[in-house]
């Protein structure tokens, strides 16, 4: 079959690049733990510092609120 056979639709897009990259990439890491969708109330300042680091704020959060979790666990002798 010639890729100018393949027929595309919405269920059956081609694939981007990125989606390729990414699908190698996390090849024998861990699986990555499903997000929770919340709201959250931060004060103003804190999250334009936040945005003001470039794309990929929320997962900075993430990785900060993250940190702090598992340096309390090891202070009160728990596993992370």
């Amino acid at each position: 079959m010639e890729d100018r056979e393949i027929l595309r639709t919405t269920d059956h897009p081609e694939a981007s690049v990125r989606h390729i990259v990414r699908g190698v990439v996390r090849q024998g890491l861990k699986p990555v733990p499903p997000k929770a969708a919340i709201s959250l109330r931060l004060d103003a300042d804190v999250l334009d510092w936040f945005k003001a680091q470039g794309p990929g704020y929320q997962t900075r959060i993430n990785a900060v609120l993250r940190a702090f979790k598992e340096e309390a666990g090891l202070r009160h002798g728990r596993a992370r």
